[in-house]
């Protein structure tokens, strides 16, 4: 993976603590750039599921609230292999 310089500021009472936890054969660049893709997956997902949950609002607004599966997902269940 191709890299860019960076220059970041951590306050010292984290880097402290990063330093602490990191591994002897891992790197400290290494463990930044994981936390980093780390939390950019937590953000995509979090903005995907607010996406989600306007997305059904949207829909409960337009259709109401609709009845529950569950009894006629069941029956389709019971009734498979019974067909002739």
């Amino acid at each position: 993976m191709e890299r860019e310089a960076l220059t970041i500021r951590f306050p010292p009472d984290l880097l402290a603590k990063a330093r602490k936890l990191k591994e002897s054969s891992e790197s400290f660049n290494d463990l930044v750039v994981e936390a980093l893709e780390r939390e950019v997956r937590r953000r995509r997902g979090w903005a995907a599921h607010q996406r989600i949950l306007a997305r059904s609002e949207t829909i409960k607004t337009k259709t109401g609230i609709q009845p529950a599966s569950t009894e006629l997902i069941r029956s389709f269940r019971e009734n498979e292999g019974r067909r002739g």
